[in-house]
């Protein structure tokens, strides 16, 4: 069955015509260029979101379209595919992948190796599907794994400042996963297209492409593109961890440009805003996006989806309306500090603002008895160096652990000279 375009603005699109439809269901324009479902044109692809009634009481249903390949005009007829919002997977998947066209992700006509589809709204892992996190997933950057470790099936949020290095921490850990055989999905969101492409090659130059894969929502895309990705990076990883039973980290940078994405989509459906202008369910969105990252039983496989997404924040406040929800839904967060920045201690982990909820069941027997006073001593640190400044005559304990603490500063330096230098 069809139905016809009453208007059209904004990639959202409003029908009328008989009711067969379903919340989040597949459909196709038919332009003048696309006069039928056979044709070589890639169509214009969009999905239901939804079904309401107007004054006169007559059903009209609210589509947002994925990518405008041809003109789109009142009047035009418009075919349900009867399935449901779903990605399209194969072996093309595996390897090093670039993905940046949504209506290839969801239709992939041209491509002659799909063998799946995997549903992108799928529910998350119960809690009796899910086991305790225990294995650790080394990033390979010494201040995280000693002081705030990660393991696999957790949930990090990343927070700080613009240019603080936040995408850093997740390329180095994408790059670190080379040899533990851990798939990785990156999503950025909202990213320049040029800061994309020097990380495309940054991964290229050091031999780690064979097991990452791009899910590319750049800047120039839509806001429908911007917030569907994210959660077709999840449903990408899902399927590894249940039919391949194997491990995944899923990098999201980020959720800020997430949720703007998503209050301009509400916007444009007019439905009533709330905080800041964001609608009434975005803490909905954004855990039903990083629940799916779980630790699966053994009898499921015991694959595992480890998820550090990215939240911006402005001048170190962590109060803010997006922060706080995405920090009550994670295991942890990672705060960067732009004053340690701007001293020129790389990576910028606040001690004091960082925590992990795993606490150190996902981290090395090694690591653990190493650096497990790491903490509690940087910590120390911070006030002991804020109190020596008004006093010129100190104790010897106090000096002995100042020069401690300070060659453990020392020690957690680590500069990688060529992800700095891309402006993370």
């Amino acid at each position: 069955m069809y139905k016809v375009i009453i208007s059209f603005g904004n990639n959202v699109i409003n029908l009328q015509g008989i009711i067969a439809t379903f919340v989040g269901e597949i459909f196709i324009l038919c332009c003048s260029n696309f006069s039928k479902l056979g044709s070589e044109t890639c169509p214009n692809l969009g999905y239901t979101v939804n079904i309401l009634r107007d004054f006169l009481w007559n059903f009209y249903i609210k589509k947002l379209v994925f990518c405008a390949f041809s003109p789109i005009k009142e009047g035009s007829k418009v075919y349900s595919l009867c399935y449901v919002l779903s990605v399209s997977l194969g072996d093309y998947v595996f390897g090093f992948s670039i993905f940046g066209n949504i209506g290839n992700l969801v239709f992939c006509k041209n491509r002659v190796n799909v063998r799946f589809r995997w549903c992108v709204e799928a529910p998350a892992a119960s809690i009796i599907e899910r086991v305790s996190v225990f294995e650790s997933l080394s990033t390979g950057i010494i201040s995280v794994d000693t002081i705030v470790p990660i393991g696999r099936g957790q949930r990090e949020l990343v927070l700080g400042d613009r240019q603080t290095g936040k995408s850093s921490i997740g390329i180095d850990t994408i790059l670190n996963q080379r040899f533990p055989k851990v798939f990785c999905v990156f999503v950025p969101i909202g990213q320049k297209s040029t800061s994309i492409l020097e990380v495309f090659m940054s991964i290229i130059s050091r031999d780690s492409s064979f097991f990452v894969t791009f899910l590319v929502s750049s800047s120039s895309n839509s806001a429908v593109s911007q917030y569907l990705f994210s959660y077709f990076g999840a449903g990408l990883s899902e399927f590894f961890i249940y039919i391949c039973g194997s491990s995944v980290f899923m990098f999201i940078d980020d959720l800020s440009k997430h949720a703007g994405s998503f209050r301009e989509i509400s916007l444009l459906l007019r439905r009533p805003p709330g905080r800041e202008a964001y609608p009434g369910e975005i803490f909905f969105v954004h855990s039903r996006l990083l629940e799916r990252a779980a630790k699966l039983a053994p009898s499921l496989g015991g694959g595992s989806i480890s998820c550090i997404p990215v939240i911006e924040t402005l001048a170190g406040d962590l109060g803010a309306f997006i922060a706080t929800n995405v920090i009550s839904i994670t295991d942890g967060q990672i705060s960067l500090s732009q004053k340690l920045y701007n001293s020129g201690i790389l990576p910028c982990v606040d001690v004091g603002l960082s925590v992990t909820r795993v606490g150190s069941a996902a981290q090395w027997d090694g690591m653990k008895l190493y650096g497990s006073t790491f903490k509690l001593e940087l910590a120390q640190f911070m006030e002991l160096q804020a109190f020596s400044q008004f006093s010129s005559d100190l104790p010897l304990d106090t000096k002995l652990r100042l020069n401690r603490s300070t060659k453990v500063v020392e020690l957690l330096k680590q500069i990688n000279k060529f992800i700095i230098s891309l402006g993370f």
